[in-house]
């Protein structure tokens, strides 16, 4: 095996807390209504919706139908998952629910003489005559978004900044036959020939089936045929600029939403 696809892998087995662990926010139902209690987990996951890691140090936000933002009533943070709970407030219209960001660890990897390295460790010095081949910190984020009543719009609002799927097709308003179209962006630019994965959510603990593999286009637009009604999660991940200031030069991003299609 060759030098490059050694170092792919071990970036990839790194980018998050345990090797194959992607993160999510998953409610407990997809059904809610202006006055709900609504309960989400939040964990990284082999299987999805099978909590395994809690998803922790972050700041969970709750974009109400107005646009106007406020945190969960109660996070309550377990070994295996953090459990957000809110009562919605009476609004009708969709309703944003993210993680926020989480900032994991930052990695170094480097090659000495044709043979990798890595390290988690800021204090450890790179080695004398390696050269540094990466350099970044983990930041993961998750979403849902929930709809008391009819679809609205003013919660899907992009942030314009860092790594994010903005809907085109609503998120509420997925059906078998149809398809769910979408734009992914960094920093509010369209990343094009970006790899999208779209795992089922079976929920039972068994063998996780193989993603469906999409490619952004030009505009960063991709579309996901709805063959079978269900519960899913959307896997993107990219290593972008990171801000001044920041841990590491690069972020390596994790992004997921999760959404359920429904028989027409």
């Amino acid at each position: 095996m060759s030098f490059r696809p050694v170092v792919a892998f071990l970036l990839a087995a790194l980018a998050l807390p345990a090797a194959a662990h992607t993160p999510y926010l998953a409610p407990a139902s997809f059904e809610v209504r202006p006055d709900s209690v609504v309960t989400l987990d939040a964990s990284f996951a082999e299987t999805f919706f099978v909590p395994e890691v809690v998803f922790d140090n972050s700041e969970f936000v709750v974009t109400l139908p107005d646009g106007t933002t406020r945190g969960p009533d109660t996070v309550q943070r377990l070994k295996t998952r953090a459990v957000i709970e809110t009562t919605l407030p009476g609004q009708t219209g969709t309703y944003r629910f993210s993680t926020g960001n989480r900032l994991g660890a930052v990695f170094r990897t480097w090659d000495l003489n044709g043979k990798p390295g890595s390290s988690r460790d800021p204090a450890v010095p790179l080695p004398a005559g390696a050269t540094l081949t990466s350099h970044y910190q983990s930041l993961s984020r998750s979403e849902v978004y929930l709809t008391a009543g009819g679809p609205t719009t003013a919660a899907l609002k992009p942030y314009g900044t860092g790594l994010e799927l903005v809907p085109v097709t609503h998120p509420s308003d997925l059906y078998r036959g149809e398809h769910f179209d979408f734009i992914v962006q960094y920093d509010g630019k369209p990343l094009p020939n970006q790899k999208v994965e779209i795992h089922r959510a079976l929920g039972d603990g068994a063998r996780q089936p193989a993603p469906e593999t999409l490619t952004t286009d030009a505009q960063g637009k991709a579309r996901f045929a709805l063959a079978q009604a269900g519960s899913y999660l959307t896997l993107i991940r990219y290593r972008g600029p990171a801000p001044a200031g920041a841990a590491a030069p690069m972020y390596g991003n994790n992004y997921t939403l999760s959404f359920r299609v429904l028989e027409p």
